[in-house]
């Protein structure tokens, strides 16, 4: 009998569509006026504008299925260049919560970004959280987190399987998990997390569907054959890497 590793065995599970039929579903979507709009906010500064071309905010904005009036939760936000999106797309009736980390929020002027935007747009809150004990004021209707799954893995308390059963508990019935991260080869394994600061994308998904998700749609908007996927991220070019899109229900 063949003995496959994890990883050989979640490839070959994915290939075969033996997690549900729409594992293997395509999906881009145009963006809508909404969106658009979103990002050509006039208030976005210059250097955000400037990675839009390669981030491709608006169709991210809507493969992900965000739409106003949206509850959504942003996962390790950073300095907030899709928190501000995100706050324009979901309008006034809508809320972001910028979900930050505790070391994030240790470091001197950590938040600061954050908290400038939070002050300029009322539909945003921050909160400092334990991404391995996700606890949201309220239900949500999206979980946002882009270039940051592999880095869940790394560090001496990482605990994906929490952090993925967290924000499953934190969404309401139906609700979804966009999940964008830099691509590793397949087989790569979970030493790529660290190594290259890239996620196995097999691996991703059996670790998200092991937490109780459907993976609902994959995208191609933010491929790039030409990265060799074995390189750091940051060698590369932070946001020219070759990009996987998980659209994950609960």
């Amino acid at each position: 009998m063949k003995t496959f590793t994890g990883a050989a065995l979640a490839a070959m599970l994915i290939s075969m569509g033996a997690f549900g039929g729409a594992v293997g579903a395509r999906a881009e979507s145009a963006a809508p006026a909404f969106a658009a709009a979103a990002v050509a906010d006039a208030d976005r500064p210059a250097a955000d504008r400037e990675r839009d071309a390669n981030r491709k905010p608006a169709e991210a904005i809507a493969f992900a299925g965000v739409r106003p009036g949206m509850v959504v939760a942003e996962l390790a936000p950073g300095r907030g260049y899709y928190t501000r999106i995100l706050a324009k797309a979901v309008g006034p009736t809508g809320k972001v919560f910028a979900l930050a980390s505790k070391a994030q929020a240790a470091r001197p002027g950590g938040l600061d970004a954050l908290n400038a935007l939070a002050a300029a747009y009322p539909n945003i809150t921050v909160l400092t959280v334990d991404y391995t004990a996700l606890v949201l004021p309220q239900q949500v209707d999206l979980v946002w987190t882009t270039e940051n799954y592999h880095d869940f893995h790394n560090g001496p308390t990482a605990n994906i399987a929490a952090v993925d059963k967290g924000v499953y508990e934190s969404l309401k019935p139906g609700g979804v998990f966009y999940v964008e991260d830099h691509s590793a080869a397949m087989g790569a394994g979970l030493e790529a997390t660290s190594k290259w600061h890239r996620m196995d994308e097999a691996i991703a998904k059996t670790e998200l569907i092991a937490a109780g998700f459907k993976v609902d749609a994959e995208g191609d908007l933010l491929r790039n054959p030409s990265d060799n996927r074995a390189s750091s991220n940051s060698e590369v070019g932070h946001f020219v890497t070759d990009r996987f899109m998980l659209r994950l229900k609960k």
